[in-house]
C-alpha cells in the first residue's frame, strides 16, 4: 500500500505524479443480458493513480510507494465480483476500492467491455472516470 503523500502531492509546477497500470485483465460476469451474468467475458481495466512519488525515490522502499502488484490483485478482484448490469457501476466500484485500499490523492480509471454483445463490427467499448478523495 501507499506510504504517505508528503508535500500535499504536489511535485513543483502543481502536477501531481502519476502511477499507471494498463491492460488488467480478467473475467466478468457484468452485462444486461442473462447470457453475460452466465458465461463471461474479459473486462480489461487501466488504472492511473495521482500521488506523490518523492519519498518513494528517495528512501527507494516499496513500502514509501504504492505497491502495483497490490493494486492489480484489487482490480482484478473487482472485475470478478458483482455481476452489475452496467460497466458504470464496475468502474465506480473499482475507484472506490483504489481509493479506499491506497494512500492516493486521486485515480482515473478505464474499464475495457472488448466483447460487448454489439451487433455491428467495433474495436473496443470503454468507460472513463477520474475520482478524487474526499
Amino acid at each position: 500500500m501507499d506510504g504517505g503523500m508528503p508535500g500535499g502531492g504536489l511535485r513543483s509546477g502543481g502536477w501531481p505524479d502519476r502511477i499507471t497500470l494498463s491492460g488488467i485483465t480478467a473475467t466478468g460476469y457484468h452485462g444486461v443480458f442473462e447470457h453475460e451474468k452466465r458465461n463471461g467475458q474479459p473486462f480489461v481495466v487501466d488504472v492511473c493513480l495521482y500521488t506523490d512519488i518523492r519519498r518513494a525515490a528517495a528512501t527507494d522502499r516499496l513500502a514509501d510507494t504504492t505497491h502495483y502488484g497490490e493494486l492489480a490483485e484489487v482490480v482484478k478482484a473487482e472485475i470478478m465480483s458483482g455481476p452489475y448490469d452496467l460497466i458504470e457501476t464496475l468502474t465506480e466500484k473499482i475507484a472506490a476500492a483504489v481509493l479506499g485500499g491506497f494512500a492516493v490523492q486521486a485515480v482515473d480509471v478505464t474499464v475495457h467491455k472488448p466483447k460487448a454483445p454489439i451487433e455491428v463490427p467495433f474495436g473496443d467499448v470503454s468507460i472513463s472516470i477520474h475520482r478524487e478523495r474526499t
